[in-house]
């Protein structure tokens, strides 16, 4: 449940005010988020709903190589498939307590009951794990950014929770802009960067070999929405050859 309908009851937040003012969500546009991407292959993740919004948070996890584990009475569709299959494990039954969170990286709420909602965030705290509730900005330790994918390439968007939609246009925008050139790019400087470990000796001579492709004439995004993927290649060896020469004059 969004935050405005925890307006006028017992305050659950950090705050303590003990009626709900929203002053928490005020706040949250003045929390600095420490921004880091997680390694979640094969940690067990949970998350309590069955609904839309649990279908997309389950999806999301999935893509990471979560380890998923679904607790809901009932569940739409499509989480039920993804259960059949085996790509997600599925109690069928409410959230129980803290015994549910035991040896979970992370969870997060998704249910449109507000007692279960605040339940799952204080067990959670308790423990000092993750936990984000859908919508409730004041009852998480993280926040989901809007993600941009395209191959090796994530970019997060973040309006610390104060309009989805504005990161949902972002993500648009940010899409259109940044698309296949850059994910391949990436794939190709991976390529030469065990090349750069063990034949530049520095912190800075790696930096500034990477740069000069990134950032030299001619410009290899351009050459790579053109179609020219063998001329960026010719780039990056080019600099390869100049880089030892370099240390070979040194």
């Amino acid at each position: 449940m969004p935050a405005q309908a925890y307006a006028g009851k017992e305050c659950v937040c950090q705050l303590r005010r003990g009626i709900c003012d929203q002053s928490c969500v005020k706040g949250m546009l003045d929390t600095p988020f420490y921004i880091a991407c997680l390694r979640l292959e094969g940690r067990r993740c949970l998350v309590v709903g069955g609904g839309e919004i649990g279908l997309e948070k389950v999806e999301g996890l999935l893509a990471c190589g979560a380890s998923v584990t679904l607790i809901a009475p009932e569940a739409i569709a499509p989480l039920s498939e993804l259960a059949s299959e085996g790509s997600i494990s599925w109690e069928r039954r409410a959230y129980a307590g803290p015994d549910d969170l035991e040896g979970v990286f992370l969870v997060i709420a998704a249910t449109n009951d507000t007692d279960v909602n605040v339940s799952v965030y204080e067990d959670a705290e308790r423990r000092a794990m993750l936990v984000n509730v859908v919508d409730v900005p004041p009852l998480c330790n993280f926040i989901l950014p809007a993600i941009v994918r395209t191959g090796p390439l994530a970019i997060a968007i973040s309006t610390a929770g104060a309009s989805p939609a504005l990161a949902k246009r972002m993500k648009r925008q940010i899409s259109e802009t940044f698309g296949e050139p850059y994910a391949d790019l990436a794939v190709m400087l991976n390529d030469v960067r065990g090349w750069a470990k063990a034949t530049l000796p520095t912190y800075a001579d790696r930096r500034d070999f990477f740069e000069g492709i990134v950032n030299g004439e001619p410009d290899p995004i351009e050459l790579l929405k053109a179609g020219e993927v063998a001329a960026v290649r010719d780039l990056i060896e080019a600099a390869q050859r100049t880089a030892e020469g370099q240390l070979a004059r040194a």
